[in-house]
């Protein structure tokens, strides 16, 4: 089965190429619907999800996991919440529904390491969305109403979370273009255009 993976800077409209090639195709787009699917399967809510999604966990992060997951060991969950799931058990359930996409049928695969999980696949498109860290902070500006400061540090911060994400749990550099059979500038090219040229690659490479 095809699969295209689209890994993306934060503010280089990522997802929004990608469900604009899912749609052009009739392919499956997995992005918000891979994390409901994950929060699910956990027993967790979305934004339990969400709030560790494509980031490794500061260390302040992990030392307050292992005292909870230490101290569950000897006390009765008494909130009715259930216990919030670790980074390492997302990533791991994150892989199983990666897994059972491509299985399913032709997929477009939003971030999360599938471009690690799926490197060894000759069915797979792998492409990463970039641009200028100027475009990526006026876009951020806009989609989240936050003055300049604040979108440049937003950006620089979620896309070193997101470097550190693939480190740790695939073990290899995010920005690295070994990795990746497209990079595109979305500030250069505009969303519809990186769109277009994925959609043009695939027709001629995958099917």
């Amino acid at each position: 089965m095809p699969i295209i993976t689209v890994s993306r800077q934060f503010g280089a409209g990522g997802s929004r190429v990608a469900e604009k090639v899912a749609d052009a195709l009739g392919w499956q787009l997995y992005d918000n619907a891979m994390v409901d699917e994950v929060a699910a399967r956990l027993g967790t809510t979305v934004e339990a999800v969400s709030a560790r999604d494509e980031r490794a966990p500061s260390l302040a992060e992990r030392v307050a996991s292992t005292i909870s997951l230490t101290a569950t060991q000897f006390l009765p969950d008494v909130s009715g919440e259930g216990i919030l799931p670790s980074e390492e058990r997302i990533v791991d359930v994150t892989k199983r529904v990666m897994e059972e996409a491509v299985s399913a049928g032709p997929a477009v695969i939003v971030g999360r390491g599938a471009q690690c999980l799926l490197a060894m696949r000759s069915d797979a498109l792998h492409v990463f969305c970039y641009a200028p860290l100027d475009a990526l902070v006026a876009r951020t500006m806009t989609s989240d109403s936050l003055s300049r400061e604040e979108a440049r540090r937003k950006v620089i911060d979620m896309n070193a979370g997101r470097a550190e994400y693939v480190k740790r749990y695939w073990s290899r550099d995010w920005r690295d273009v070994g990795n990746y059979h497209l990079c595109l500038d979305t500030a250069w090219l505009g969303i519809d255009g990186a769109a277009e040229l994925i959609v043009r690659v695939t027709h001629t490479r995958l099917l």
